[in-house]
């Protein structure tokens, strides 16, 4: 459960700077260009990118190399399915290339994004419902506090003599059992949460004001921008060089 754990960037970042709302639509961009096509050289490319990128967000290297990790595993072991279905080791490394893209592209957003400057930057300038996006902000501010709970259930079962944890075997038979618990415990405090914050007016847009109003500026369209570049580029010298594959084909 220390996936939960949100990852905290250095605010001084060249990537944790930009608003929020920037950082969402280069995201999508890269997203989309990879998610249209399957081929090594557009997935190549743009995870290249991306890593530099994640030079220079701020994150941990560490923690970051730590999240990736199932990434990396359940893209590898997609790459291998399809390359044994197609008989194609090109084929399964396009594949694994095009999850890793997707993921790290959608990771490194979210991650460099401030919960509270990304819930006032949808009220303010995608107009998105208020009750909506407070009830969201809330919901991510109680991860942390969900990854304690968890380790706190584990200890109060092995207390009782419910479960043990000497070997893996041990931990998965003893999960189904903590994870009931858990989501038992975050219903109640849900169903808590929700009463006090209606009681307090959270959901009301009239009596609320933002709290870190934000304009975007040059340098925000300098990041959409280089990211249509990017997708635009990748794509076109895949199309040259003729590996380029619609994921439907017309």
């Amino acid at each position: 459960m220390r996936l939960l754990q949100p990852l905290i960037p250095d605010p001084a970042a060249p990537l944790a700077r930009p608003h929020p709302i920037a950082k969402i639509v280069a995201a999508l961009v890269l997203m989309f260009a990879l998610f249209i096509t399957v081929d090594l050289v557009t997935s190549g490319i743009v995870v290249a990118a991306l890593l530099v990128a994640a030079r220079f967000s701020g994150l941990p290297p560490r923690s970051l190399a730590a999240r990736a990790v199932p990434l990396l595993v359940g893209a590898a072991s997609l790459g291998v399915f399809n390359a044994l279905l197609s008989h194609s080791a090109v084929a399964g490394g396009a594949i694994a290339l095009r999850i890793i893209g997707i993921s790290l592209a959608g990771m490194l957003a979210v991650a460099t994004i401030d919960p509270t400057d990304l819930a006032d930057a949808l009220v303010e300038h995608a107009h998105a419902p208020s009750r909506f996006v407070v009830g969201a902000l809330a919901a991510f501010r109680l991860f942390p506090l969900f990854s304690r709970e968890w380790d706190v259930l584990g200890l109060a079962r092995r207390a009782r003599g419910i479960e043990a944890d000497r070997t893996i075997v041990d931990r998965l038979r003893a999960f189904p059992g903590r994870a009931l618990g858990l989501l038992v415990a975050a219903i109640r405090r849900a169903t808590r949460l929700a009463l006090a914050m209606d009681a307090r007016g959270f959901g009301s847009r009239e009596c609320r004001t933002l709290a870190r109003p934000r304009a975007l500026t040059l340098p925000d369209g300098a990041l959409v921008a280089g990211a249509l570049v990017l997708a635009a580029g990748a794509t076109s010298l895949s199309v040259a060089l003729g590996t380029w594959r619609p994921l439907i084909a017309f």
